[in-house]
Formats: structure tokens, sequence, C-alpha cells
């Protein structure tokens, strides 16, 4: 199964292709810690502080694989969303996508979805807004956006 497209826009929209420098002709991004304190590069992409810049298409070969790795999650964890509207599957590829899938198998979320309660699920996604323990405005932004794909049809 591919990932979704409203994945896909997603992850870039909120992640952003951050740190931008000029290395000859071309842009590159180069590590940064994100607001809730891990190293990534790219598009949100687990990194070690030395990784060497890269460039925005490797950054989306990055966000390719992550997002493969992130789809095969959720959709263990949360089979009833194979068939599903694929708004419903982005929302939830995304959240594993941001947080894990070790978060999302271990969460009232998780139980939500597999009962196809959406609008209990739409609430549960909402909560996750904490980053380094306070709440981060970009997050809540992030979560609306999920919440909205997921209960578009519900």
């Amino acid at each position: 199964m591919d990932v979704p497209q409203a994945a896909i826009e997603l992850a870039k929209r909120f992640e952003g292709f951050e740190r931008k420098v000029k290395r000859g002709i071309e842009i590159t991004a180069v590590p940064y810690i994100c607001p809730a304190g891990f190293w990534t590069i790219g598009y949100g992409h687990l990194c070690d502080p030395k990784h060497p810049p890269i460039t925005e298409a490797e950054a989306d070969i990055y966000l390719a694989r992550d997002l493969q790795t992130a789809l095969a999650a959720t959709l263990r964890y949360c089979p009833v969303l194979a068939t599903e509207p694929e708004g419903r599957l982005a929302a939830i590829v995304d959240f594993t996508f941001n947080l894990g899938a070790g978060r999302l198998q271990t969460s009232t979320l998780r139980r939500r979805i597999n009962q196809m309660d959406w609008a209990a699920a739409g609430r549960e996604l909402r909560r996750w807004v904490y980053g380094g323990g306070k709440v981060l405005p970009g997050l809540v932004t992030r979560r609306e956006a999920e919440a909205a794909l997921l209960l578009r049809n519900a």
C-alpha cells in the first residue's frame, strides 16, 4: 500500500525543510534540535547531531522511508484503517510519523480507532500536544489538521 498523499503533505507542512544553508549552488539542511528535544534533519528525520548536511531531494527520500515505516506500523496497530477513507489513514500515519509507533501502540487513540469510534478518536488525537513537558502550539495545530482529516467522513 502506498503512503497517502495527504500524509506526505501533512508531514512536509508541519516538519518543514529546516535550517537552509547554501552549499555551492544547492540548498541544504543541517541537523537541529526539534521543539521536543530530538536531533532531526530535513523533514523531521531523526539523526545524529553530526549528520552531514542533506539536500531537499535527500530529505524527500528520508521522508518517504520514514512515512512507509509509519504506514506499516499504523496498519499493524489499526488494521481497520485499511478499509476506511484515505484521509483517516493519512491522519494516523502522520501521527505515527510524528510521535512513533510505540506511542500509537499503547494509546487509547488506537483503541478508539479500532472500535471505529471516530468522535472519541478525534478527541484522543487532540490530547497529543505535549513536547518536552509543555503544550507546543505547532502540535496543537498539527493535531487539529489530523483530526479534521480523521473526522471528515464521520
